[in-house]
């Protein structure tokens, strides 16, 4: 029979986490689905982990590639998929038992495209999310795109969502860059008729020390600005509409990415580096910035400080470390 959906899970040195990922998608109410796990070239037991659970249950299959990223492990896994939905658990990661029950469900009853969960997160074994009285949302092709950039109700990562496989044709993630969630969420939502939204907590991001976004800052983050060009030229053109929740949302990136790198990066030439480069694809797009209605005043001072002269912003930024310090509290962003 053929499965309903096709759940890829790019796996890469994920050993300690993997037999509880797996686990957590062998345990789902769901049952007509397959897993396709891409072995990307683990250098631990990962390998033989995938191989074992293929022996266990033929709703199975593997692929082992040569080292090649999450972007190439998930085009691979795409293109064998036979689901009619397909949805992406991340090697390290769980679901709750009952996230593609209520996915599916959702997607078939609102007769939608996409259907999307909220992502919790778990942080020394402990959910930090608090628990809200359960909800769903039809939204239109123009709302979900919306909704992505606001960020009120979900975000960029493809985890917490269920995809019809008519989204990706012709679609493959960018091979050699990071964030490609950021880098193809939005095209993959174009592509909807319809979305659907609930609140319930299916997909568990769990934070990892070693992840891209818990390790310090480096050259490699930039990599979102190439998408975030490609996303800005795209809905200028397809949703000028939105466009200002889209350079909202870039501003909120630019801002964040900053404030890492001022937390983060100790050593001057590669945090003055990093800055400028920021800067560089801000003035691309700082007079759309600078208009934006949907900005506070305390992100456009930011956004036009770091396109006059970062180096004010070093000076902001001590002058707050210092008073943290000096009266125990805690900042946080924006700077």
């Amino acid at each position: 029979m053929k499965p309903a959906i096709s759940i890829i899970v790019p796996v890469y040195n994920d050993g300690p986490y993997l037999r509880d990922c797996i686990d957590s998608i062998l345990y789902q109410e769901f049952k007509n689905y397959e897993v396709i796990l891409v072995n990307d070239g683990s250098t631990d037991d990962s390998k033989k982990i995938c191989d074992t659970y293929a022996q266990l249950d033929p709703r199975i299959r593997v692929i082992h590639q040569e080292y090649a990223g999450v972007s190439s492990a998930r085009n691979r896994g795409i293109n064998i998929a036979k689901g009619e939905y397909i949805g992406f658990v991340d090697g390290d990661d769980r679901i709750d038992k009952s996230m593609y029950e209520i996915l599916y469900n959702l997607a078939m009853t609102t007769k939608s495209d996409v259907s999307i969960c909220q992502l919790g997160r778990e942080i020394n074994g402990k959910l930090i999310n608090e628990e809200e009285k359960r909800y769903e949302l039809e939204l239109s092709n123009l709302e979900a795109m919306q909704e992505l950039f606001k960020g009120n109700l979900y975000r960029y990562s493809l985890c917490n969502k269920l995809f019809h496989k008519k989204c990706f044709s012709k679609i493959k993630f960018p091979v050699g860059r990071i964030h490609e969630d950021l880098s193809t969420i939005y095209i993959l939502l174009s592509r909807a008729n319809k979305v659907v939204f609930t609140n319930y907590i299916g997909y568990i991001y769990v934070k990892r020390q070693n992840s891209i976004l818990t390790t310090k800052y480096n050259n490699n983050r930039l990599d979102a600005f190439l998408g975030w060009e490609e996303i800005l030229s795209f809905m200028r053109g397809s949703y000028p509409s939105i466009y200002n929740e889209v350079t909202s949302g870039f501003a909120y990136w630019i801002v964040d990415d900053v404030y890492y790198i001022l937390n983060q990066v100790d050593e001057k030439g590669e945090r003055n580096y990093l800055l400028n480069e920021i800067r560089r694809y801000l003035r691309n797009h700082f007079k759309e910035i600078k208009e934006n209605d949907l900005l506070s005043l305390k992100y456009k001072s930011i956004i036009t400080l770091l396109n006059m002269n970062y180096k004010v912003l070093l000076i902001i930024n001590r002058i707050k470390a210092l008073t943290k310090n000096s009266k125990s509290k805690n900042l946080k962003n924006p700077l």
